[in-house]
């Protein structure tokens, strides 16, 4: 199976080298520093799920050159959605599976009319990595799922091949026929957590059993729930439940990317997140006091430099 993972960072370096591993045909699309360090010396992830080399590693920075592919990882910051996604055009052939990995809940809908509906399925990726230098990422924790599926439900060829391959490279797969249903979830918990470790400049286990931060944590989630029903997004009942559960067995040190972004003077993601929630709420008449004020205290550093 030929993949392109377009975005070589924590999420796509991660994932695409555990295919590659799996014996998959994986060319990684980069930049810059870290494309010059994976096309000499290959790409290193490391990590408590043990360390990877992968070397030689295949690198581009044109589209082009990769040609079609079955599946391309689609990776970029929430910034780039549309100028990434119409460089990758020289990617998609009449099967293609383009699987968006952002973290926000729009990426898919916005690669739609570029790419077309037939091309775009939806994803959720679950990791804590980063690119820590060039050619290397870095894990924090264990945990490494992807939850993948097409738009309207069905349990298509394409996707039940990823599947396998998916399992056959060791990290936890779902193919979702509620694949909305999983972004948003995914949604309630990284628009909330990573807002609140960017403000707080701390890694989640110093803020998730703080008596005062609590009750933040928990408007955060419910605002996020309740724009989300609005919508009419078919959220489990025990929503609120699965996200305190799974906030409470995250690895203590992991950090948001955002936070890390605002940390290292990055772009940050706020618009497509805290953002992205109020302006839902707005719109459909929704109270959202918490994600109003995530948003505007990170504005200031939208556009990166020094918190």
């Amino acid at each position: 199976m030929r993949i392109a993972v377009i975005g070589a960072g924590g999420v796509g370096g991660g994932f695409g080298a555990a295919l590659a591993q799996a014996g998959a045909d994986v060319t990684f699309l980069a930049r810059g520093a870290h494309l010059a360090a994976m096309k000499s010396a290959g790409l290193k992830v490391n990590g408590p799920r043990g360390d990877v080399h992968l070397t030689p590693t295949r690198a581009s920075d044109d589209p082009a050159e990769i040609g079609q592919v079955d599946i391309v990882l689609f990776c970029v910051k929430l910034w780039d959605v549309e100028s990434a996604g119409e460089r990758i055009r020289p990617l998609i052939g009449t099967e293609t599976a383009v699987i968006p990995l952002q973290n926000g809940i729009d990426a898919a809908e916005r690669l739609i009319p570029i790419l077309g509906k037939s091309a775009v399925m939806g994803g959720v990726a679950q990791i804590s990595a980063s690119i820590t230098a060039p050619g290397v990422i870095t894990q924090v924790g264990t945990f490494m799922r992807m939850i993948f599926g097409e738009l309207d439900g069905r349990r298509s060829q394409r996707a039940e091949k990823f599947l396998a391959l998916c399992l056959k490279a060791g990290f936890d797969a779902t193919l979702s026929e509620q694949i909305l249903t999983d972004l948003w979830m995914k949604f309630i918990l990284l628009a909330s957590n990573a807002g609140i470790m960017a403000l707080a400049r701390q890694p989640i286990g110093k803020l998730r059993d703080d008596s005062d931060l609590r009750p933040i944590f928990l408007a955060a989630w419910q605002e996020v729930i309740d724009v989300g029903r609005a919508k009419g997004v078919a959220l489990p009942a025990d929503a609120l439940d699965k996200i305190l559960d799974f906030t409470g067995h995250t690895p203590p040190a992991m950090k948001a990317s955002m936070a890390l972004d605002l940390d290292r003077g990055n772009r940050l993601e706020v618009p497509w997140l805290s953002g992205k929630v109020a302006d839902l709420g707005r719109q459909l008449g929704i109270p959202t006091p918490t994600h109003s004020m995530i948003y505007a205290m990170l504005k200031p550093y939208v556009m990166g430099g020094v918190g």
